[in-house]
């Protein structure tokens, strides 16, 4: 028996990395899944983002779980494609129970020094396109009086991080969004609740960009990258960690295991919070 048997997972930003992680974990636990995912490059991010390819090789995972999988190509910042794809996934699978908000980019520049169109995109996929899919899956669960939101935040929603005000705000908003969504829905029988990530591998974070920010220099390298990820984290043998951690998380947060919870944030930071800068002798 699974923790999720009989559910049906709704996950934004599904392509790969942690939406990825959070399809297979999901499915590993009884679950079918609907991958929401733009599939596309938004102008102002500076890394390759997900296509059509991943999206199609993560449905081939699921399946090979013994699961059904839903792709769809939308974007979180549009009210009306999330609506369709919920629309969509009831028609397909008859409920949904589980949203996972997971969309999300990260880039860097200073915020004085940013343009209009990043922060710009920043807020309209973190912070608002959270909202949004939230909004579109509600009145489903408000109707069936029951289900579970899980909200991926940062450890930048309690913390700043140098040089992308832009991310640190849309982290700290969406833990306040989670909130009055976990408060607003309490009557209905909806729990929500949100996940602070330390430094995961996925390919926001494996790019030249993110090896120069951990190297401290331009033109970092991947070992360099590892390297500082030690730093990061105070718990031993820990860098960057691999995304099934969130989803594990999430896994536990949305089943019944979990009952009892909504309202709050977890960090799943390898001790990062527990740091008062980095951690200047890490055991490896």
């Amino acid at each position: 028996m699974g923790l999720l048997d009989g559910k049906v997972v709704l996950i934004t930003g599904g392509a790969r990395g942690q939406g990825r992680a959070h399809a297979l974990v999901s499915a590993r636990e009884g679950a079918d899944v609907i991958l929401v995912d733009i599939a596309d490059q938004i102008a102002s991010v500076n890394y390759a983002m997900a296509r059509q390819e991943d999206l199609a090789e993560t449905v081939r995972q699921v399946e090979e779980l013994d699961r059904r999988a839903l792709s769809i190509s939308a974007d979180v910042r549009s009210q009306e494609q999330l609506d369709a794809a919920v629309s969509q996934g009831i028609a397909e699978f008859g409920h949904i129970d589980i949203l996972i908000a997971n969309a999300g980019i990260w880039t860097k520049a200073r915020f004085w020094e940013m343009t209009e169109e990043s922060w710009n995109d920043m807020i309209d996929v973190n912070l608002t396109g959270v909202w949004k899919s939230a909004k579109a899956i509600a009145p489903h669960m408000i109707e069936r009086q029951t289900g579970s939101i899980v909200i991926t935040s940062s450890v930048n929603g309690l913390e700043p991080g140098m040089d992308y005000a832009h991310y640190v705000s849309s982290k700290h908003g969406v833990i306040g969004l989670m909130k009055n969504i976990a408060l607003e829905l309490a009557p209905y029988g909806v729990r929500c609740n949100s996940i602070n990530p330390g430094a995961i591998r996925t390919p926001m974070t494996d790019h030249q960009g993110a090896w120069d920010m951990f190297a401290g220099h331009e033109g970092g390298t991947e070992s360099e990258m590892i390297e500082g990820g030690y730093h990061f984290h105070a718990l031993k043998g820990h860098t960057f960690m691999p995304p099934e951690v969130i989803a594990n998380t999430a896994l536990y947060l949305n089943s019944e295991l979990a009952a009892s919870v909504t309202g709050v944030t977890i960090p799943v930071d390898a001790g990062h919070m527990l740091l008062t800068g980095v951690n200047p002798d890490p055991v490896k």
